[in-house]
């Protein structure tokens, strides 16, 4: 009996991917908040959750039946945050504080993913192994 990886991980092996990418964006506006003209950016979690979900990746054409099928995962859309403070003159729309508060609540629901997972892979092991 095959094990579907789809059916036993749910949707948590999606989230951990889009969580990654989540932290890179902020992480970039964090380290672009002096930076003049910079636009602060964010992924639609939801949206880039559903796009995983629904499998709307990339995927390249096959002219031969020898090719490899090659798959990409989804990404995140990326769009640029409306701004809750005025334009400090220099045209960035960073604010450290948002930033800092969306990294630190995307990292623990990044832990709380891959915990989950983890759980997930134990209880796999222990069924492999008849325990």
């Amino acid at each position: 009996m095959a094990i579907s990886f789809d059916r036993a991980l749910g949707i948590h092996q999606h989230t951990v991917g889009i969580r990654t990418q989540r932290a890179e964006v902020l992480a970039s506006n964090i380290a672009n908040a002096d930076t003049p003209q910079y636009k602060a950016q964010d992924i639609d979690f939801k949206q880039a959750l559903a796009n995983a979900q629904t499998r709307q990746g990339f995927a390249m054409a096959s002219t031969n039946e020898r090719h490899f099928n090659v798959n990409l995962p989804p990404t995140g859309e990326l769009k640029y945050r409306v701004p809750n403070q005025p334009d400090t003159g220099d045209g960035n729309t960073v604010d450290m504080q948002v930033e800092r508060n969306n990294y630190l609540q995307n990292a623990l629901e990044h832990q709380a993913s891959l915990t989950f997972l983890g759980s997930k892979f134990r209880g796999l092991t222990s069924a492999i192994k008849g325990e």
